[in-house]
């Protein structure tokens, strides 16, 4: 091999580690954390009012929390709350293909959607900077517990754990719930997504909340921060707050909206009382990075695991 031939191989990696060091993969994430009135068209106003407010700080990418145009119908088994449900699209993802056209911004959106007559789903939409929906999520893990009797409206989401390519980054997109479960986040991951958002509608029984609270909250955290090492992806839960009141029902949201880099630290988080938005910027190259000295995905043994797509045996 020529001298020139091994000089000009050196200058071409010395100009492609510049461009690559100088490549933009940074971008800045807002999470909406709102107290949900009674009111369809006041929490339209005030989502769009933060919206406007994350990107004039210059989020690029706003997640708000979990079906935030109406305030918890799920406390209680009423028929009635149907009534809430819209098809997608809608009058509803009409005003916000405007406002992340408007703003241009990505919006990541949670809806009651009405499939067809008798099968409801728990969605997320995502509307891209020129307004227009490029993909869904159907909520795919139900509860039933006491105040949260999801099971009652939602059918279980059919079209799978989801990955959506943007401008900025791989989106993946699970709904509450989903925060427990280790196999959608690592699903969604290796699906491709450098950030996995959860909107959120959680928070403490007021009874409970003296003897349980602190624990409750520590393990939702916790077990999301887990998603993150795991995987080497950013994790962006948004949550509503508030004390909402349905017949003798009763739920304290707790808030606590927070995110967390693909080591597990949590890099931005709000309180538990006030509605705010937060702003947090997100590197790439930290996923890159992370996976690299972390690698936990080469390590998988996937020929092993066959036992986990199986309930335990009798004993």
């Amino acid at each position: 091999m020529l001298i020139t031939e091994v000089v000009g191989k050196k200058d071409k990696e010395k100009t492609f580690l510049k461009y690559f060091n100088k490549m933009t993969k940074k971008t800045k994430i807002g999470l909406i954390q709102l107290k949900i009135s009674k009111n369809y068209d006041k929490n339209i106003k005030n989502a769009i009012s933060k919206i406007k407010n994350a990107s004039n700080r210059g989020a690029k990418i706003i997640c708000v929390p979990e079906l935030f145009l109406s305030q918890y119908f799920c406390q209680s088994e009423k028929h009635y709350n149907f009534k809430l449900a819209e098809k997608i699209p809608s009058e509803t993802t009409k005003i916000f293909s405007k406002t992340a056209k408007q703003f241009s911004v990505i919006l990541i959106l949670s809806l009651f959607e009405k499939k067809i007559s008798g099968m409801y789903h728990n969605s997320i939409i995502i509307i891209n900077e020129q307004g227009k929906i490029i993909n869904k999520y159907r909520k795919m893990h139900i509860p039933d517990d006491p105040g949260y009797y999801e099971k009652f409206y939602f059918t279980p989401g059919d079209i799978g754990f989801q990955s959506t390519k943007t401008k900025y980054c791989n989106i993946g997109s699970l709904i509450c719930w989903d925060q427990w479960f280790p196999e959608a986040a690592r699903i969604t991951t290796l699906k491709g997504a450098d950030i996995i958002f959860y909107p959120t509608a959680i928070g403490w029984h007021p009874k409970e909340k003296k003897k349980f609270g602190k624990d409750q909250l520590d393990s939702w955290i916790t077990i999301q921060r887990s998603h993150s090492i795991a995987n080497g992806v950013y994790v962006a839960a948004t949550n509503r707050v508030g004390v909402e009141t349905k017949g003798k029902a009763k739920i304290e949201f707790w808030g606590n909206s927070f995110i967390s880099d693909p080591s597990g630290k949590v890099i931005g988080k709000l309180g538990n009382k006030k509605e705010g938005v937060l702003i947090t910027e997100i590197d790439l190259k930290k996923v890159e990075s992370t996976r690299q000295h972390w690698p936990f995905f080469r390590d998988r043994r996937i020929d092993a695991y066959k036992s986990i797509l199986k309930n335990p045996k009798d004993e």
